[in-house]
């Protein structure tokens, strides 16, 4: 009874431990899933942190003093180009546009009539180029009263969202005053900087990728439209510039965000994350040889992202490398391919 009971101990121990002895006394290969290294795609990054200006951006304020007779707008609205805003009091405008319209008319009236009398030489010609000079100075007045007037009607320059509204009606404002903010932010300018010695690798076109931390999930896509012509004397950096579109306008002009400029993309050995092991400051990953058992070889790594890394030294194209399941291995020992044995246990017998 006692000699049962300990081997039945001995196999629950062995069990815990993944092992099961064979008929040569050694351990049963160790299941793992491997993969083979193949060159693939490979796309390197720069990395910056960037701030987000509007495509266009303007403060509108008024031109003139004048007291506020309509306000048009609300803050956040959209405005389109031409769009009537803030209408200031103009009743003294107008009854000056009518007197000038009036004498202009009058002008005009005796200027065509000197033309008649001048052409039957009743009066001198000198009377009628006087007579065209105060016709002129009289057209020339109404048009400054008509721009005058034109003044006291604020509207929108451009398509854009509008900011904070700071006046309301019958408010006197005067030229300067902030009346409200007008921004474009259907396209993003993402200004970013980057060390002198990156210039090299910049260029017109080039793919970026951003990310704000209030859209965690989301990437937005642009391009860099242009370099700055001067490197910052203190700094040493260059000051780049990337569109972005913005339809849904997520992103706000002022907001902070992460930059990764694409670089040409190249070949390079990628493996998974999860099958490199780290021993201090050394890296290794476990090679599968023909006899069906691994080597732990050490390896030099190049870059990352999240799930893959870069192998640049250590093992080749074509090798085979054990993904899952090294935690159970040691230089040398065997293993077999996850799946295996289900297969052969599935197989119909043939004896």
């Amino acid at each position: 009874m006692i000699r049962i009971l300990a081997a039945l101990l001995l196999g629950l121990l062995l069990a815990a431990c993944g092992k099961t002895p064979d008929k040569t006394g050694g351990n049963a290969p160790a299941t793992v899933t491997t993969t083979v290294i193949k060159p693939a795609e490979w796309t390197d990054t720069i990395d910056a942190i960037g701030t987000a200006h509007s495509n266009e951006s303007v403060t509108i304020t008024a031109k003139v003093s004048e007291t506020i007779q309509r306000v048009e707008f609300d803050s956040g609205d959209f405005a389109k180009a031409g769009q009537v805003l803030v209408t200031l009091s103009n009743q003294a405008d107008i009854a000056g546009l009518d007197e000038a319209a009036a004498n202009y008319r009058n002008t005009e009236q005796l200027f065509e009539r000197q033309q008649g009398l001048v052409a039957r030489q009743l009066i001198a010609a000198s009377v009628l180029d006087t007579q065209r000079a105060a016709r002129d100075a009289a057209k020339a007045r109404m048009d400054a009263v008509r721009a005058s007037l034109s003044d006291r009607v604020i509207t929108a320059p451009f398509d854009g969202v509008l900011g904070l509204r700071q006046v309301s009606p019958g408010a006197l404002v005067t030229p300067g005053a902030v009346i409200a903010t007008l921004d474009d932010v259907s396209t993003i300018n993402l200004d970013f900087t980057l060390g002198d010695s990156y210039l090299p690798k910049l260029s017109n076109g080039q793919a970026v990728i951003a990310h704000s931390d209030a859209y965690p999930d989301k990437a937005f896509d642009g391009k860099i439209t242009s370099l700055d012509s001067r490197v910052d004397p203190v700094t040493r950096a260059v000051t780049a510039r990337a569109e972005i579109a913005n339809p849904d306008r997520n992103l706000r002009p002022g907001m902070l965000l992460d930059v990764a400029v694409q670089l040409p993309p190249r070949q390079a050995l990628l493996v998974p994350e999860l099958a490199l092991q780290q021993v201090g400051q050394q890296s290794f990953l476990f090679l599968v040889a023909a006899d069906g058992k691994v080597q732990q070889v050490p390896v030099t790594i190049g870059a990352r992202k999240p799930g893959v890394v870069e192998i640049v030294g250590g093992v080749k194209a074509g090798d085979r490398v054990v993904v899952e399941g090294t935690g159970k291995l040691h230089d040398g020992s065997k293993i077999v391919e996850a799946g295996t044995e289900a297969k052969k246990s599935s197989s119909p017998d043939r004896s």
